[in-house]
């Protein structure tokens, strides 16, 4: 797993230097950066010479929950370690042991951010803001792609 670099100012002259130098020595790269001196669209020309661009949250580092909230979602590959890895093994051993069935107990974070609410099973789903979030609909493609090639489970 790449080791994850947290660069302060992102989008600025030299932190978007810095950052096209750390990606290209292969670490994954995080901009935290309130754009007060810089723009967005400086992530495109990172993009442009590194082909990656790096994951960025618009955030002032004066605002401490701010702050606190770009922490607490840096670590997507746990969500998907535990929540996709785990449900495919079950899918796995299921028809091994003779289990026919699941309850998947998903999110409302598949919806994204719904138009309306309450959401129902019938509100569209939208793109899932979190790493959490994408993993519960992951998981949903899943389940419906094994059910489709003819496993004996249902869910």
């Amino acid at each position: 797993m790449k080791e994850t670099i947290l660069v302060t100012g992102g989008t600025g002259f030299i932190g978007s230097h810095t950052t096209v130098e750390l990606q290209q020595a292969g670490y994954d790269v995080v901009i935290v950066d309130n754009l007060s001196n810089s723009r967005e669209d400086v992530l495109d020309g990172i993009e442009k010479i590194t082909g990656i661009r790096p994951a960025f949250e618009k955030v002032d580092l004066r605002d401490f929950d701010a702050t606190e909230s770009v922490f607490k979602k840096q670590k997507p590959l746990l969500y998907y370690h535990n929540n996709i890895v785990s449900l495919i093994n079950l899918l796995q051993l299921m028809p091994k042991y003779d289990v026919k069935g699941i309850i998947f107990s998903s999110s409302c974070t598949v919806y994204g951010q719904p138009d309306v609410l309450p959401a129902t099973e019938e509100t569209p789903i939208k793109k899932a803001e979190s790493p959490y979030g994408n993993t519960k609909q992951i998981n949903e493609e899943i389940i419906a792609d094994t059910i489709k090639s003819g496993s004996p489970i249902k869910a």
